[in-house]
């Protein structure tokens, strides 16, 4: 099964080892899940796609191997971890290293109580030796990239030199990619969807690590929805991670393809359609419909025809005789709109 992504990839060279960090789409709990990332890298053959975060308990202690379940398509594609046992993390990440990923991302910027109970995400940055010695055990175990997400600060520890902190912290303990959330993370009295929008972005920090660290891949995240901001960032920075943007309105990734690649702009449609093999591979194989077309939600956002799309989509995925034909329903009254 070739993907339209593969297609551009043969045309222009690219193979499975294309490790860029310029555009990445960020790991998000509940959201990128294995339907999503295939239906992201259709839309865009460069970008590097993160997992949802799974704990490092839940591989090790849990065995829930089937968790790792991704298919050959979606590559450059990452697993992010959440844990903070140094030895856990490290058989956690061969198991991801084994299962075929090509960088092993930790979780230090996840501000959710199960997250914070747990002894991980962003309560993690006022513990840097810790996460040092994760990140050794993380590299000592495996031999692809072992990177960290972070924030810019956690609760009152909100200086620079925190940060600066952190990152020396990080590089000594052999880090070479950072990727980093421009807000600080308040760990109480916020929710995680108001830490992803109450606390002031503040990208000039993160530029000022790039230039004090130059030696580090620094990518930025945090607020972005944009080619044009893609292209704005990518000027101080090494590369940018779109979160809910790429999610509520994946056609964005198509903008930035032809931004930074000169990729032309694919029709929506055919993006869909490049969909239809491994929606009928995924029934054949028991999985709901509704499960992959809740990621397709968004494709025709701002379209003529749009809230139409999603209503099918939305009221009838979920019977037990739904299969593609229900997808060309859906596009037929956009179409006719379009007209």
């Amino acid at each position: 099964m070739i993907s339209l992504a593969q297609e551009n990839r043969n045309q222009q060279g690219l193979g499975g080892d294309d490790h860029s960090f310029r555009v990445c789409v960020a790991p998000m709990m509940d959201w990128t899940d294995r339907h999503c990332r295939y239906f992201h890298r259709l839309i865009s053959p460069h970008a590097r796609l993160y997992t949802e975060m799974v704990t490092s308990a839940a591989l090790v202690r849990g065995k829930q191997l089937r968790l790792l379940e991704h298919s050959q398509q979606e590559h450059p594609v990452a697993l992010q971890l959440g844990g903070s046992d140094p030895a856990e993390l490290a058989e956690a990440a061969r198991h991801g290293a084994a299962a075929g990923y090509d960088e092993i991302n930790l979780n230090v910027g996840c501000p959710s109580d199960r997250v914070q109970s747990g002894k991980f995400g962003a309560c993690l940055m006022r513990e840097p030796a810790l996460v040092g010695d994760c990140v050794k055990a993380m590299r000592d175990a495996v031999d692809i990239p072992v990177t960290v997400k972070c924030r810019i600060g956690v609760d009152d520890q909100d200086e620079y030199a925190d940060l600066q902190h952190f990152t020396e912290t990080m590089i000594a303990a052999g880090v070479e990619i950072l990727v980093v959330h421009a807000r600080k993370a308040w760990l109480q009295g916020l929710s995680p969807k108001e830490n992803r929008e109450i606390p002031p972005l503040d990208y000039e920090r993160v530029y000022r690590l790039k230039r004090e660290f130059p030696q580090l891949v620094i990518v930025i995240n945090g607020g972005i929805t944009t080619a044009e901001q893609v292209q704005a960032h990518l000027g101080q920075v090494d590369g940018v991670m779109l979160g809910r943007a790429a999610y509520h309105d994946p056609y964005v990734l198509a903008r930035v393809e032809a931004a930074l690649y000169g990729q032309p702009l694919p029709d929506r449609d055919d993006i869909l359609r490049h969909m239809r093999p491994y929606i009928e591979a995924e029934l054949a194989r028991g999985t709901a419909l509704k499960h992959i077309t809740r990621h397709l939600l968004g494709l025709y956002q701002g379209e003529p025809g749009a809230r139409g799309f999603r209503r099918l989509l939305s009221e009838q995925a979920h019977l037990p005789d739904a299969g593609w034909e229900l997808l060309e329903r859906a596009m037929l009254p956009k179409r006719a709109v379009a007209a």
